[in-house]
């Protein structure tokens, strides 16, 4: 079976429109409900949203649907997507429900579960929901239904456990960080954790009204965090998404760093330290230089497809605990299940107050490769698969550039488009190969 309304991270559109409507979403709990209680004789879920305004209307259609099928519910109101999957695994619940868009603009949201041990679902999952949607609704009984509370100080107790993940003996003290939060989940608590850890924090970001959420800040949008950091003189700048699982960072110069990066410095970190790291997953996008880098310290390197669930279930196959993307979902599973921009910002954090160096110190001995990427628009029914053109250059492309770069081809998984993408040491190589292969898409 293929999914119909379930993408690579849940269910996401626009609001509104199918399938995020509050008619759906009510159906959509109420089949998460049926499914659960196939285990479960009184199931009990999370559900935590953003800071957009529609996260009022399908928090309440979620309630309404959890309740009808005899699952109670604890609203967490707004906290970020890793606080809900903390505090499912905290409370034993039976499941986490998040109401996001992550990055996207406030006209978009989504909804999207965790497991009860604060992990994502399996595809198998679902299916089995996809499959009780199709079913006739089962009320329960008025004396069965659901109940719903809200759990006090949902914030402050994720605060602690981001805080928590900070090592005992180290502080912030004497570093000035600029925090942005996008407007999103995390407006309370980022500030809230930095400052709490001794840091001097400026934030910017942090005053939602429901339509404001990632707009001009944010991880998505970088430049108000370089030159909020230039105007303070801060040390760093840490930017997160409007759900708080990714981070992007700047340092005092204005120099962004991705998540390629950041990922080969928490592996270094733990190095440096004298842990043991069997290997590390990226995904196909990630820089070769990482690759490179990671290699030559011995560490196994392997790429996942693009989407942290894809990097999770490759850390869960091979039991390893380190991965991520240049996007900056960066997974540190000895710290968390998931994804966590601000736990992930205390990782590269400590890092440096342990070393006594800068984040640019400690990436001295990783230099990017350049990489173009193009985006071919594709016509209807074109097959670039079957294109012996192509793949005649891609072959050619590839034994150019050697052991100091590569290409990557790939098809969108939400648009007509053809991604192709070229790394190499110089970057008018990489732009002049990517234009070969371009070429010969568009001649076909």
């Amino acid at each position: 079976m293929t999914r119909q309304y379930f993408g690579t991270d849940g269910i996401r559109g626009t609001v509104g429109q199918p399938p995020i409507t509050p008619d759906f979403v009510l159906r959509l709990a109420h089949a998460v409900g049926r499914v659960l209680k196939k285990t479960e004789a009184r199931p009990r879920v999370l559900i935590g949203k953003d800071t957009r305004i529609s996260g009022y209307m399908l928090e309440s259609a979620l309630e309404s649907g959890f309740n009808s099928a005899g699952v109670d519910v604890l609203l967490l109101g707004p906290l970020p997507t890793p606080g809900v999957a903390y505090l499912t695994r905290a409370q034993r619940a039976s499941l986490g429900v998040v109401i996001s868009a992550s990055h996207n603009a406030f006209p978009d949201n989504g909804i999207k579960f965790f497991s009860a041990q604060g992990t994502k679902l399996s595809d198998e999952w679902e299916l089995a929901v996809e499959a009780a949607l199709e079913e006739a609704p089962v009320w329960v009984e008025s004396a069965q239904l659901g109940k719903a509370r809200r759990l006090d100080d949902a914030a402050g107790r994720y605060t602690e456990f981001c805080k928590s993940t900070f090592a005992n003996d180290l502080t912030l003290r004497g570093l000035r960080l600029v925090v942005d939060a996008a407007h999103g989940a995390a407006y309370q608590v980022a500030p809230q954790v930095f400052h709490e850890l001794g840091a001097d924090v400026v934030s910017i970001g942090c005053a939602p009204d429901g339509l404001n959420i990632n707009k001009g800040v944010g991880a998505t949008h970088p430049q108000a965090l370089i030159e909020m950091v230039k105007a303070q003189g801060a040390d760093y700048g840490i930017a997160l998404d409007g759900d708080a699982d990714r981070l992007q960072l700047v340092d005092a110069s204005g120099r962004l760093f991705n998540g390629d990066e950041l990922l080969y410095l928490m592996v270094a970190e733990r190095l440096a330290k004298g842990d043991r790291i069997e290997g590390v997953v990226g995904t196909l996008m990630t820089n070769k230089a990482v690759e490179v880098a990671l290699r030559a310290k011995g560490i196994e390197f392997v790429r996942a497809r693009v989407g942290d669930r894809y990097v999770l279930e490759e850390l869960h196959k091979r039991g390893w605990l380190l991965g991520g993307e240049g996007s900056g979902h960066l997974l540190a599973l000895d710290r968390h299940t998931t994804g966590d921009g601000i736990v992930s910002a205390l990782q590269v954090l400590q890092a440096c107050v342990r070393s006594g160096k800068t984040v640019a110190q400690l990436l001295s001995d990783v230099t990017l490769f350049p990489q173009t990427l193009i985006n071919i628009r594709l016509r209807e029914g074109q097959d670039w698969r079957s294109n012996r053109a192509l793949a005649e250059e891609t072959k050619r492309t590839e034994a150019e550039l050697g052991d100091g770069g590569r290409v990557l081809i790939r098809a969108s998984g939400t648009e007509p488009l053809l991604r192709v993408m070229v790394e190499a040491r110089e970057a008018a190589q990489a732009e002049a190969c990517a234009r070969r292969l371009v070429a010969t898409v568009e001649a076909a």
